[in-house]
Order: C-alpha cells, then structure tokens, then sequence
C-alpha cells in the first residue's frame, strides 16, 4: 500500500470519476485505474462501483475515514520535516551535567534565544551516562557530559571535545589531609569517600582510577547533588573527589577546604597518564546536525569554549 493508491482512492472518492480523478492528480486515467486495482487487490475486496459514476461500496465506506486519517497524518508529517528543514523546530533539548548548567550554559542559552526566540530550550541536569542514555533514546537532541567512549562509539555520533579539568579533593576545613599542598595518594586512600551515584561519569571516573591503582575505595555513601557532596563532607572524615569547576562555591565556604592531587609516581608511556582529570565533550548525532537550532546551539557551545579558558582546540570522533 503507497501513499500515492490512497491519494487517488480520495480523488476518486471526491470527483467520482476516473477521468476527473486523473486529472486532479496530474497523472494519466490508465495510471489512476491501476492504482486503484493494486490498493483493491491488497485488501481483497472491490472499493468502488463502476457503473456509472464510481461509488463506493460498502467497504470502501468503511476504509474511508482510515484512509482519510492516514493522509492527513503523512501531510503532517511532511509539514513537520519542511518546518525543521526551514528551523522552524518547536523545542530543543540539552542534558548536561550539573557543573556545566551551572557555570557555563547560562550565556550560550541567552545567544540562541536571541537567534531563535520562537523555540523553546528545554535543560535538564543528568549525569553523564544517563544524558546519553537519553540522547540515543531520542529523548533529548544536545548531551553536554563527560566523555564515554563506550557510548559515543557508533558512527552517527558527533563528539567535540571541550575541556580537560583537574579532579580535587573537597574535605572539611579541620580535616587532617588540608596539612598537605597536595594530598598524596597513599594518604587519601586512608580516608571514606563521598561519591556520585551510578550512572553518574566521575564515579565510573574515579572507580576506574582506583582500580589502575591497585588500590581498593573505601565508598561511605552516594549522592547526586554538589549541595548534597558539600553538606556532608563538613560534617566530618568523609571526602570526595570532584571536578575544578563543581567546587567553585566550596572555595568560598570558610567550612570547607579543597585541596590539588599529587601526582602519582608510576613509570607510564607519558607523565599524565595518572593525573586524574575529566574530559567534557558536546555530543549530538549526524542526523540531528541537519536542523539548524540544533545545528546552531553545537556551533554556539564551541565557540563558548574555544574562547574560554578551560578551551582547547580538539574534535574526538
């Protein structure tokens, strides 16, 4: 069954006539029959009479309101990918991380609501493997995470890399380890940790680093919020390991300290193999890069950070 057979069944059905129907659709009388024929042939029964002027029959009274809908429907559809094609997108959804919607997405959202004023953003916070969970479930068009190559592998994902940040420790103010400059590693093991939850990149980040190490973590508790992290970790022993730019508020916390790596000593292929940092990337897919909003805000969160000072010039993938 084509479009085109349910579009000559309704020409037929308004003109009730072949001929007219024909001409209505530009198409020959002999090209507007056959149609007809194949569309009564794969539901196996007669749609109209043909005696006289074409009437239809009884079930093709029936099929008429389904057909209806159904070209309605594809005439829809068409309208809508015109309007995309044309930028007239009625929403685009980001998910990002929380440190990014917080720091760093506020001015390029206010630029594409000046360029696009008629298209509602839709932000949500997530973490990383869940924004792109999302984002291949087609749920939202602009992930804003921490890197995963495992779930940017496939060829239609498009990744630019962003920013590289440092991971520090985030500690009470009267905790032991703010003694040090830098926290060596084998001090910071002696201590609980703070983490996020699953689904969340920087504890797959942090677990990952822990296990190079050979060195097991003593996991206190799993939060998902930086108030939560800060709350907790001034109320005693407990720390966390979070990225430079999640902590920017709790350097200005008198209750709070924070605290720089010590690189660890390890003989590797290159001296920062064993920094731990995170990388930040803007991940779309091929197909989306074909509307323009979603097309412009990549172009937008680029810019934002080639001119930033976390920036660096780099595409993975």
């Amino acid at each position: 069954m084509r479009i085109e057979q349910l579009r000559a069944f309704l020409a037929v059905v308004e003109t009730r006539n072949f001929g007219q129907a024909a001409r209505a659709c530009h198409i020959t009388q002999s090209t507007i029959s056959r149609q007809i024929q194949a569309l009564e042939s794969e539901v196996g029964l007669p749609l109209f009479h043909r005696s006289g002027q074409a009437s239809l029959t009884a079930f093709g009274e029936q099929l008429l309101p389904r057909i209806k809908r159904i070209c309605h429907e594809w005439d829809q559809s068409l309208q809508e990918a015109t309007d995309m094609r044309d930028g007239k997108q009625p929403e685009l959804c980001v998910a990002a991380i929380h440190s990014v919607c917080a720091h760093h997405l506020p001015p390029i959202l206010r630029q594409f609501c000046r360029y696009y004023p008629d298209v509602q953003l839709r932000v949500t916070a997530l973490g990383s493997d869940r924004a792109l969970k999302v984002l291949r479930d087609n749920l939202v068009d602009v992930a804003i995470v921490m890197h995963n190559r495992f779930l940017t592998t496939s060829s239609e994902m498009v990744v630019d890399f962003l920013y590289d940040e440092p991971v520090e420790v985030l500690m009470a103010a009267n905790h032991p380890l703010t003694q040090h400059s830098q926290i060596p590693w084998t001090e910071l093991v002696k201590y609980p940790q703070v983490v996020f939850k699953d689904g969340y990149g920087m504890q797959r980040l942090v677990q990952e680093h822990f296990q190079q190490l050979g060195t097991p973590i003593q996991t206190a508790m799993e939060l998902n919020t930086l108030d939560a992290f800060r709350g907790v970790v001034r109320q005693g022993e407990l720390i966390a390991l979070l990225p430079q730019t999640a902590l920017l508020e709790s350097r200005q916390d008198p209750t709070l300290a924070v605290r720089t790596l010590a690189p660890v000593e390890r003989v590797l292929r290159t001296p920062d193999d064993w920094n731990l940092s995170r990388q930040v990337v803007c991940v779309t897919t091929q197909d989306r890069l074909q509307i323009p909003p979603i097309a412009h805000f990549r172009q937008l969160v680029r810019q934002f950070f080639t001119q930033s000072p976390h920036s660096m010039h780099s595409t993975v993938a």
